[in-house]
Formats: C-alpha cells, sequence, structure tokens
C-alpha cells in the first residue's frame, strides 16, 4: 500500500506543479510579425492575443486585404511562438519527473 499512496503523492505533485506552470504561461510575451514587421501581434504563451500593431503605410483602402493577410500571418506566428514558449515551459517542469517516454503532459 505504501506504494500506492506515494505514487498519489507524486500525482499531486504533479498536478500541482502543472497548475503553476499553466499560470506561469500567462506571463510569458511573444510577438509574431508579418510583412517584415509591418504588422506585428502579442501573445501570451497560453495563446492570448495582447495586441496588434499595424504600420500606418499599410492603413490605405487599396491594401485592405493585404493588411488582413498581414494580421492573420502576424497571428499564425505569434500562435507559433507562443506553442514553442509553453513546450519549453512545461519541458523545464516535467524534467525531473519520471515519466514513461513520449507521456505528454498535461493530460
Amino acid at each position: 500500500m505504501k506504494g500506492i499512496e506515494e505514487a498519489l503523492e507524486m500525482a499531486q505533485r504533479v498536478q500541482a506543479e502543472l497548475q503553476r506552470a499553466q499560470a506561469n504561461l500567462d506571463t510569458i510575451e511573444v510577438e509574431g510579425a508579418a510583412g517584415g514587421g509591418l504588422v506585428k501581434v502579442r501573445a501570451t504563451a497560453k495563446g492570448r492575443i495582447t495586441g496588434v500593431e499595424i504600420d500606418p503605410s499599410l492603413l490605405q483602402p487599396s491594401e485592405k486585404q493585404m493588411v488582413e493577410d498581414l494580421v492573420a500571418a502576424a497571428i499564425n506566428d505569434a500562435r507559433t511562438k507562443a506553442d514553442a514558449a509553453s513546450n519549453e515551459e512545461m519541458a523545464k517542469m516535467t524534467s525531473g519527473l519520471p515519466l514513461p517516454p513520449g507521456f505528454k503532459l498535461p493530460f
């Protein structure tokens, strides 16, 4: 029975660490860019968009479609960077845990 109790305690510690890591992800900010930096999107590692910056040179009616495409590209770039930051933070948190190969957290 002692082995089961130890496993449960370890699971509770892992869950607490995961909760702290998830909370920390909202404090990590990344910036995605498109169009050579003409459009920038800031996001947290959790993927929450915190800001959008558009260069004034793009704010012409004839550039509408290009601006929309660049905003979408910048959001995708920010999301990719947010995912990378999230994965990096989770890897730091789980590096000392005795998890089987290929086991992904959070569940």
